[in-house]
């Protein structure tokens, strides 16, 4: 007896997921609204591959069976290590060295495809998702910076998302000046203060400086060991973060409020040039945003840290705003749906003089999930094509004939390719399609030279206020009649009442 072939589970890894038509036109149309903004401020798209040799794409913690711990990598056949790409800069910086000598400076690109992260996935944490970046490439002035955030409001505005987000921004060079204040020195000691400032949002000040110091201790019990910092290290960063804090009635984003918080900053950076070369950026940036009517939607955060090891300069978030439930039902903001800053470092591994460059990236999935909560994303199925019934399988070639007289006019079509001549089960596969309508021709249709319309969108509507069976069948609601010579005029006529 011959052992049965085993069947393969289908199943989907874990840290990926399919998309629907629906979520695909639904993302589709959100991209085309960000794409219209990026162009109109004078960016043109690249694309870059998805795979990398991995030396190219940055320094990540060794790992046992690859060379590089957060990727997916392989060996080619000539022995070269490859990488699919974690991120969308790490590729324009290849590509911008490798055509440095025919490309405009500065080099303005946007570009938006899938990235890769072999990470442990959890809730909302994916192994592979999109991302839409926006880079300028071969200028180091704060002009180039204030820009970028002044495009990231008008794109969260074109998505319908206006007064329900902020765009916060802060400098790496201040946070480092403050550092050395706080006689900070050491880069572990660095990375776990950022940490610990990075969570004033969620844990407020007296989290933070119990992080700054021996640890903190949260509900469950489980303990964070803090950076270990004395008191005396501890205040000049406490108020370092409380200096983006509105005093006297001022508002975030206006100038009176940037003025006392760049001065405050100023105060706590000591004698530290990087640090003060900080503080005018800001000042400029703020200038430009200020004199272009983004006071009220681009702030000033010192709270923001961005890359600990990645940015060099100004660094800015976008932060919705509104509250949602979390999986314990509790209400909390939003967050963040993308940032960037100031990398000046990264091109320069691939060339000796110093390349400059700043961007930011949008979490396209991520993003997503915030239209759809906020009804700014259309999740439907989208509108399928005319389907013709084959209700008699030897005049198969007059109904792909009235298939093709639509298509030629750009209708969208098909017939029905099903092995059965059963009505209902046909209307029923263009119920599935979700179609406008469905095109009838049996043989007493032919005789006569017409055609039965079913609209099944009118017919959904009517069909809903008849209970009656008999009286559904007597009035086929949404059903009339054309010549077979207007199958086209007809149907466009349709199509544009639906």
């Amino acid at each position: 007896m011959t052992e049965k072939t085993k069947l393969i589970a289908p199943r989907l890894p874990r840290g990926f997921e399919d998309r629907t038509s629906g979520e695909i036109a639904a993302v589709g149309a959100m991209i085309d609204k960000i794409k219209a903004v990026y162009e109109r401020y004078g960016f043109d798209p690249i694309e870059t591959p998805l795979f990398e040799f991995t030396e190219a794409l940055g320094k990540f913690l060794p790992d046992t069976d690859r060379p590089n711990a957060g990727v997916f990598s392989l060996q080619d056949d000539d022995e070269q290590w490859m990488s699919l790409r974690y991120d969308l800069t790490a590729p324009l910086a290849r590509y911008f060295a490798e055509n440095f000598e025919t490309l405009p400076k500065p080099y303005r690109s946007y570009r938006q495809g899938y990235v890769f992260r072999n990470e442990k996935p959890g809730p909302g944490r994916f192994r592979q998702f999109m991302q839409f970046d926006a880079d300028t490439v071969g200028v180091a002035s704060p002009e180039a910076d204030a820009e970028m955030c002044m495009m990231m409001a008008d794109v969260m505005d074109a998505l319908g998302l206006a007064g329900q987000y902020v765009v916060r921004v802060n400098n790496r060079k201040i946070l480092d000046g403050v550092l050395a204040t706080a006689s900070v020195t050491t880069e572990a000691q660095k990375l776990t203060v950022l940490r610990a400032i990075d969570k004033l949002d969620k844990f407020g000040t007296d989290g933070v400086k119990l992080l700054l110091g021996a640890g903190r201790k949260d509900e469950s019990g489980d303990f964070t060991k803090g950076a270990g910092l004395t008191d005396e290290q501890i205040a000049p960063l406490l108020a370092y973060v409380a200096s983006g804090e509105p005093v006297d009635g001022t508002q975030k984003g206006s100038n009176a409020h940037v003025v006392s918080t760049v001065n405050a900053l100023a105060g706590l950076i000591g004698g530290s040039e990087s640090g003060l070369e900080g503080v005018k950026e800001l000042a400029t940036i703020f200038g430009l945003v200020q004199a272009s009517g983004f006071g009220d939607r681009v702030i000033l955060d010192p709270s923001v840290v961005r890359g600990l090891e990645y940015y060099t300069g100004p660094v800015f978030e976008i932060e919705l705003t509104f509250k949602v439930q979390n999986e314990k039902g509790q209400d909390v903001v939003f967050g963040s749906v993308g940032g960037g800053g100031r990398y000046d470092g990264l091109v320069s591994r691939f060339r000796r003089e110093p390349v400059p460059a700043t961007g930011f990236s949008i979490g396209v999935s991520r993003l997503a999930s915030t239209l759809k909560l906020t009804g700014n994303l259309n999740a439907e199925e989208p509108v399928g094509p005319v389907v013709v019934l084959v209700m008699d399988k030897d005049q198969t070639a007059g109904y792909q004939a009235m298939v093709a007289e639509l298509r030629r006019a750009g209708i969208r079509a098909e017939m029905f390719l099903g092995n059965t001549k059963n009505f209902g089960k046909q209307v029923a596969y263009a119920d599935k399609r979700n179609a406008p309508a469905v095109i009838i021709e049996g043989s007493q249709e032919r005789e006569q030279g017409i055609l039965q319309v079913k609209d099944l969108v009118a017919g959904k509507q009517a069909a809903a206020a008849i209970t009656d069976n008999a009286e559904w069948k007597a009035t086929r609601p949404g059903q009339f009649e054309i010549k077979r010579e207007d199958l086209v005029s007809a149907i466009q006529t349709l199509l544009s009442d639906q």
